[in-house]
């Protein structure tokens, strides 16, 4: 009986080291999918670049993977009493006398493109960042443990234009694989530390 469970589990786990991940990210409809074996596991909601930043298209790889990961060209600029004097700052920009920079938090960072990747961050509903491709932080932390380096992502779509008037978020329709109603693919519940 255990030789037959100890198969069992060992034929389990080879098939799920083969299980092919990958990443799709459509620019149009802002939203990632995490696919294995070419079927979507997970849709999240995303805010890629804006115009002049605008997220480059291809087939990419994830090329780094980091939990922690700070930005070392976008921050904000601080006075010496810790208030924001510039809110979307470059890192070449003047800092006040007393001041400083501070670099943008990008936690569960993924590189899949020069200095862009995929990580956690705030999403406004259209595109807004500076090429990166955003993701609530539960969905960033599902892309995360499922990517490894060298995990395919393609980009794909054209940044709509329109998002960046209105401010408001717009379904595309219709959507690259359907709804998700099925309960698997719902996204992870919220860590017990983002309470």
């Amino acid at each position: 009986m255990r030789v037959i469970l100890g198969a069992a589990i060992f034929f389990c786990a080879v098939v799920l080291l083969r299980a092919e991940i990958s990443v799709e990210i459509d620019l149009q409809e802002q939203r990632a999918y995490l696919l294995q074996n070419g079927r979507p596991v997970l849709a999240s909601p995303i805010s890629s670049g804006r115009y002049g930043h605008l997220t480059r298209t291809g087939s990419f790889t994830v090329l780094e993977k980091e939990r922690s990961h700070y930005s070392s060209m976008y921050g904000k600029i601080v006075d010496a009493n810790g208030n924001t004097v510039v809110a979307d700052a470059d890192a070449d920009m003047q800092v006040p006398r007393g001041g400083r920079f501070i670099p943008a938090p990008m936690h569960y960072f993924m590189r899949f493109n020069g200095a862009d990747g995929m990580h956690a961050g705030y999403l406004p509903g259209y595109p807004a960042s500076h090429g990166c491709v955003r993701m609530p932080e539960q969905y960033a932390i599902a892309f995360f443990n499922a990517v490894q380096v060298g995990t395919p992502v393609t980009v794909f779509g054209r940044t709509p234009v329109n998002r960046y008037y209105s401010g408001q978020p717009q379904r595309a329709w219709p959507p690259r694989f359907g709804p998700f109603t099925d309960p698997r693919f719902l996204p992870p519940p919220p860590a017990p530390w983002s309470r």
